[in-house]
């Protein structure tokens, strides 16, 4: 780490009286971690990282290579909204100071570099929905409101309120915040930016949402489907590529909707390779109680400029803003690990761009005969396991034991009796 960025770095931390540091990273399966080191200890973690036990960590290293060590990235550095606490994003690696391979963020960092290669940047940005509940113990919804509901039937807008102040005051750009269809169900907009930047502020984003809904006493969840019969969450992830220069890739003024060949390609490639990325893009089981017909969420794999039932759209191109041209990817939802998530949406657009794939033309309503997306996480995990692209992009360690803890998720899932078959077997069969 330059000298200057671990100065500045311990500098502001003085200078706001922060007590406090907390170093943070992503397990396999996109849960937060932390260890909070005192502000004296702040230089010593900046410049040599801080031991892990890798082994008590899910996905990560055996017993008997357990050593690792959290590596702060100085460009992450934010004073939380609450007491003196600052937190730091770090990469995992290993002692003698080379990228882990089962680290998340390293994954979404090669997946860059590919990209890169090629003279692309991804940038991101994602609709993060989620829900308000009384409690963690049942779906008890906050309101009965829907969408776009203003108070008094929105109970959350001054709770969601709070947390979009909480994460500007963070440096995370929100470009909007509403209520969703469902009751309870709100929507936090995130402003576009680089791919690992966006992982970042996703990561910090569910962690704002659930400290704020805790601190007014409520629960917030991003279960992707709490409530039965109604819309489940989603993470529809707009997303474009960047030239070196900085001009939008996916902008052609000659076509109808103004997208370049490389925008053709690229949707075509995450078409293709659909079935083999909805395993890390909806990664549980309960990810595919949202994916169903009749509820807003894409079930087939589709595209089409205004049609919100397919997996990707195309959002209207305003005059001028050629820097907007993108595309909308419906199928993610917001648990899942967002730097896996992301790595795989570019190595199958990329996929695409390179070998040429070619596109169907859209489909502005739905008919028969068209391919759907994997209808349980079961068969989402044996779509993934034979894919090539899905080993390339993850790397072997985070595709084994990724697939080993979704195989131990479905064999827990499909041995329980649900209530669903009591209430409808026991008093019949």
């Amino acid at each position: 780490m330059e000298e200057n960025a671990s100065e500045k770095i311990c500098q502001e931390a003085q200078e706001k009286k922060i007590r406090f540091i907390q170093l943070w990273f992503s397990d396999l399966l996109g849960n937060l971690k932390s260890v909070e080191i005192p502000t004296a200890e702040l230089r010593e973690a900046l410049d040599e990282g801080f031991g892990f036990d890798g082994s008590s960590i899910h996905g990560f290293t055996r017993i008997d290579e357990s050593d690792m060590i959290v590596k702060p990235d100085p460009d992450t550095f934010v004073i939380l909204p609450w007491g003196s606490v600052a937190r730091l994003i770090c990469d995992v690696v290993e002692p003698d100071g080379s990228p882990y391979n089962g680290d998340p963020r390293w994954v979404l960092k090669r997946a860059s570099a590919r990209a890169e290669e090629e003279g692309f940047t991804m940038d991101v940005g994602p609709e993060v929905e989620y829900f308000y509940l009384r409690s963690d113990s049942s779906p008890d919804p906050l309101d009965s409101a829907g969408y776009f509901d203003l108070v008094p039937p929105d109970l959350g807008s001054e709770i969601r309120r709070e947390t979009v102040l909480a994460l500007e005051g963070m440096g995370i750009g929100v470009e909007a915040t509403h209520h969703e269809v469902a009751p309870s169900q709100e929507e936090i907009d995130l402003r576009f930016c680089g791919a690992l930047k966006m992982a970042d502020n996703l990561m910090t984003c569910r962690y704002v949402v659930k400290e704020v809904a805790r601190r007014h006493g409520i629960h917030a969840t991003f279960m992707p489907k709490p409530l039965f019969g109604q819309n489940g969450s989603g993470m529809h992830t707009h997303q474009s590529l960047a030239r070196q220069d900085g001009h939008n890739a996916f902008f052609d003024c000659e076509n109808p909707l103004y997208l370049s060949s490389i925008a053709r390609r690229y949707i075509a490639g995450i078409m293709k390779h659909a079935k083999e990325i909805i395993g890390v893009c909806a990664q549980w089981v309960n990810s595919y109680k949202r994916l169903v017909p009749g509820y807003e969420a894409p079930v087939y794999i589709t595209w089409a400029y205004r049609n919100r039932s397919n997996m990707i759209r195309i959002p209207m191109y305003k005059p001028g803003k050629e820097a907007d041209t993108r595309i909308e990817f419906r199928a993610p939802d917001p648990a899942c690990n967002p730097y896996l998530a992301f790595a795989v949406m570019l190595h199958a657009g990329l996929e695409g761009i390179e070998h040429g794939y070619s596109l169907l033309d859209p489909m502005e309503r739905d008919e028969l005969g068209i391919e759907a997306l994997p209808g349980s996480l079961n068969e989402a995990i044996a779509y993934m396991e034979k894919s090539a692209l899905v080993r390339r992009a993850l790397g072997d360690h985070i595709f084994e034991k990724f697939i080993q803890n979704k195989r131990i998720e479905w064999d827990a899932y499909r041995s329980q009796v649900h209530r669903y078959e009591l209430e409808r077997y026991l008093a019949v069969l």
